[in-house]
């Protein structure tokens, strides 16, 4: 299993590192799969932000669902023990799954819908970065828009919930297997869960029943809306 420690505004000494190095090494045993362990270390220069300067992100790659946590403390060493204590509960959590899902036939999927050919590519699209990143402006404005493709394998909600807890995600976006309808898994209070579709046949702002059905779509879909049923 190969262990990639990065620094972003920050060096990593490399006493840290074989630190990082010797704990994962640990884990290698509930995560039998695990290809890469990527651990980046982020420095917060901000003064005010002291008590949470360093954060530490962990994320596991290999065969099956991505599996990560992150932590922060007032220092490194410390923000790297509470982030390896959230994953190892993940693995643990994925370890199990897997047990009680052995020997059990996976439901088949459809393939996903392919994508739509037609469309004009937009003129000086930027290139990607190494991770699937793009960055652009939107308009004149300062305002800079993240934009990341994620490749899809449509699942049931309670798949998309399972890997949205070894994400440590607030939400999950997937396509559901039942259904092919793009889809977010949200957490609620009290331990509970929302799942907010999208219907793909309202696609514009027409005239007649299109024209008013597609408000209503709108604003169960915006965060406003998902948080009022919170």
């Amino acid at each position: 299993m190969e262990i990639v420690v990065a620094g972003r505004h920050t060096d990593v000494p490399e006493r840290f590192r074989q630190h990082v190095t010797d704990k994962l090494a640990r884990l290698e045993q509930l995560a039998p799969r695990a290809q890469r362990i990527d651990v980046e270390v982020t420095h917060e220069p901000n003064p005010r932000q002291a008590a949470a300067a360093e954060r530490v992100e962990l994320t596991v790659v290999g065969k099956g669902p991505v599996i990560r946590a992150e932590a922060c403390a007032d220092d490194r060493y410390g923000a790297f023990d509470l982030a390896i204590d959230k994953l190892a509960e993940r693995l643990r959590r994925a370890r199990d799954r897997r047990k009680s899902h052995r020997g059990k036939v996976p439901t088949p999927v459809s393939d996903p819908l392919p994508p739509i050919e037609d469309l004009e590519p937009e003129p000086a699209a930027p290139e990607p970065s190494e991770d699937g990143v793009v960055e652009t402006t939107l308009g004149d404005s300062p305002v800079v828009i993240r934009e990341k493709v994620h490749v899809a394998q449509p699942m049931t909600i309670d798949d998309a919930l399972y890997e949205m807890e070894l994400v440590g995600h607030d939400f999950f976006l997937f396509v559901d297997a039942e259904t092919a309808q793009p889809s977010v898994a949200y957490r609620r209070r009290g331990w509970s869960y929302g799942v907010i579709k999208l219907d793909a046949a309202v696609t514009s702002l027409g005239s007649g029943a299109g024209a008013a059905a597609a408000p209503q779509a709108g604003g169960i879909a915006t965060p406003a809306g998902a948080a009022a049923q919170r």
